[in-house]
């Protein structure tokens, strides 16, 4: 796509990286076809090409309006249209630069100013885990908007002691040590009973995501930094790999080189982290014949069918796709992800949920039905945010598929 850059962007790191991704669209349409809102709301403007557009007008000077700005918040930021894209358009980076610069000329009304202020800065508060253990504690008194976004406390089980030659660093993430706790020990443990010893680093904060997609790049740069900061150290130790239980975190991390890639300060350390993050099921192929020894005898079958919904974090943004199903069904466990629309979102998409519960909401239903198909006994993802929008429509249970494999070891392995 021939792009004609207005002078304001010509000499620009932001101008420059949208021309070349843009260059490689040919308009085909067919990220029209996999675009949840684009099938929702039926409008080119609320697809990936529809969106191209309108960020290429910008950037040929064309001046944003209220409606630009609307259209492009409307993106869930899935990244099917990339999997779909046979151009192999980067329209997870484009979509980012057209977000930043459209936020700079078409100002946002108060009240969306101060919600987006309150994810951003709340969800990555200390003050968040006292805040959701204060809501947990009232849940049953909480209008329903309110208590689908605040999941029943669970007991996180004991965080194994064992030391081990082989170390892998955890990022224990801003919302899921308080939303879901047992996440983070159930990785600890199972990665325990394979004679891996997970470490978190205090010192390791929030991802950078949230603010970062929420469009205050500059304090998401500083999160990021923070994080290379406190993990160098455990990589200069040789660790194996920084792994990430939440897709969403995941994808974040392993952007941190091309994040940085101009930070002569921190490009190279930032690539590295990024060439160490794994997310937890890339290490499933490696564990399987470690953990078959371990599993109680039929526990993994006694759980029923497993319907796996593979976050777009995952299967979208990392290019992860098979690799739950495939090993756990090798562990004994009956996983099937649904034979319709398994590609699609299910709404949560981070923050977007919140900003765009209308069309999230849909999103969920939508997917629920289709996994509801299954009848299975639980659902199983990979991403706090999709496993908890998913848990707001359904009273069947929704978990982490690292759950499902803790829960199924046998005793001796927890000790």
């Amino acid at each position: 796509m021939q792009t004609n850059l207005a002078p304001e962007y010509q000499h620009t790191a932001d101008g420059q990286e949208a021309e070349a991704i843009l260059r490689k669209c040919v308009h085909c349409g067919f990220c029209t076809a996999t675009c949840p809102t684009y099938q929702l709301l039926g409008d080119e403007l609320d697809g990936p090409r529809g969106r191209i557009y309108l960020i290429k007008q910008v950037l040929e000077g064309e001046a944003p309006t209220r409606d630009t700005q609307l259209h492009l918040d409307r993106c869930l930021t899935c990244r099917n249209c990339e999997t779909t894209c046979p151009s192999g358009v980067q329209y997870g980076h484009l979509i980012d630069i057209g977000r930043k610069l459209v936020d700079e000329k078409v100002p946002r009304p108060m009240a969306e100013q101060t919600v987006r202020w309150a994810l951003k800065e709340g969800l990555t508060s200390p003050l968040f885990a006292p805040a959701m253990k204060l809501g947990q504690s009232v849940r049953a008194l909480l209008p329903e908007s309110l208590k689908a976004k605040v999941p029943q406390a669970r007991n996180a089980g004991a965080w194994p002691t064992h030391s081990h030659a082989r170390k892998v660093l955890l990022l224990a993430g801003c919302v899921q040590p308080s939303m879901s706790p047992n996440i983070n020990s159930a990785t600890a443990r199972v990665l325990d009973a394979c004679g891996i010893q997970t470490i978190v680093e205090p010192l390791a904060g929030c991802c950078g995501g949230v603010k970062f997609h929420l469009n205050d790049q500059d304090a998401a740069h500083l999160q990021m930094k923070n994080n290379i900061d406190a993990w160098w150290p455990h990589i200069a130790q040789g660790v194996e790999a920084i792994v990430m239980n939440a897709s969403g975190c995941g994808v974040t991390v392993k952007d941190y080189g091309h994040i940085f890639r101009h930070d002569p300060a921190y490009a190279e350390k930032a690539r590295r982290i990024s060439e160490l993050t794994q997310d937890l099921s890339e290490l499933l192929p490696s564990l399987v014949p470690l953990l078959l020894p371990k599993l109680a005898s039929q526990q993994a079958q006694q759980q029923g069918l497993l319907a796996f919904h593979p976050p777009c974090t995952l299967q979208h943004g990392q290019q992860l796709k098979g690799e739950v199903e495939t090993h756990m069904s090798a562990l004994g466990f009956k996983v099937r992800i649904t034979g319709n629309e398994a590609h699609l979102c299910c709404g949560s998409a981070g923050t977007y949920s919140v900003l765009q519960p209308v069309l999230a909401t849909q999103l969920r239903d939508r997917k629920l039905g289709n996994l509801g198909e299954m009848q299975p006994s639980a659902i199983i993802s990979a991403n706090i945010g999709c496993i908890t929008h998913l848990q707001s429509g359904t009273q069947t249970p929704v978990r982490h598929w690292v759950e499902m494999v803790d829960a199924a070891l046998a005793p001796a392995a927890r000790t």
